[in-house]
């Protein structure tokens, strides 16, 4: 069973990855990098200082810092538990897929912390915004999925990988953001 789930993770990655064209690769090498995604902060902590002040903005600076931290943490943890090679190292796909980055990362990628990463913040702020910005959600979540594909189109990551992180991700997300809101019921801001 295992393993015909692995044959099936293979094969989609293949698929999706192969989709790819030189024409696009510019594009998802810039969604995948950490720079791509600073506007998107930016705008993050300006509308928390303007709906939430700046005192309690500051809490919720040091909530997501830990989250992104335990997100990244967990990450490394699983990728050295689990031992799953990345399609770079896997020999069964030598020559099959497109490798678009320069090189392809640490040995091991289960689970993906850039799909952890973006999915914690875009659930943590989902939670935060669902009242004030309804429309904001949905485009916190695009960004993270689009950023979660970018892992498999550049050829670093499985889709388990991908969606394994944005799972673990979501609800750490959730969690975090419960977290941030008990703590800052009882701290005075």
């Amino acid at each position: 069973m295992l393993e015909e789930l692995i044959q099936i993770d293979r094969e989609t990655f293949l698929f999706l990855n192969n989709l790819g064209t030189p024409s696009w690769d510019g594009f998802w090498l810039f969604m995948t990098g950490k720079w791509s995604s600073l506007p998107l902060y930016f705008l993050l902590l300006f509308l928390s200082g303007r709906m939430l002040g700046w005192k309690k903005t500051f809490l919720l600076l040091v909530a997501v810092a830990l989250l992104i931290t335990v997100c990244d943490q967990l990450s490394n943890f699983f990728k050295l538990g689990v031992g799953r090679l990345r399609p770079c190292y896997d020999p069964e796909l030598n020559g099959l897929f497109r490798l678009v980055k320069a090189s392809c990362g640490g040995k091991y990628g289960y689970f993906s912390a850039h799909a952890a990463n973006t999915f914690a913040v875009a659930a943590f702020f989902s939670y935060l915004f669902r009242t004030d910005f309804k429309w904001f959600p949905w485009v916190l979540i695009l960004w993270a999925g689009v950023v979660s594909y970018s892992r498999i189109y550049i050829g670093v990551h499985f889709p388990l990988d991908v969606l394994s992180g944005a799972l673990v991700g979501t609800f750490m997300g959730w969690l975090f953001f419960r977290l941030y809101i008990f703590a800052s019921d009882r701290i005075r801001l």
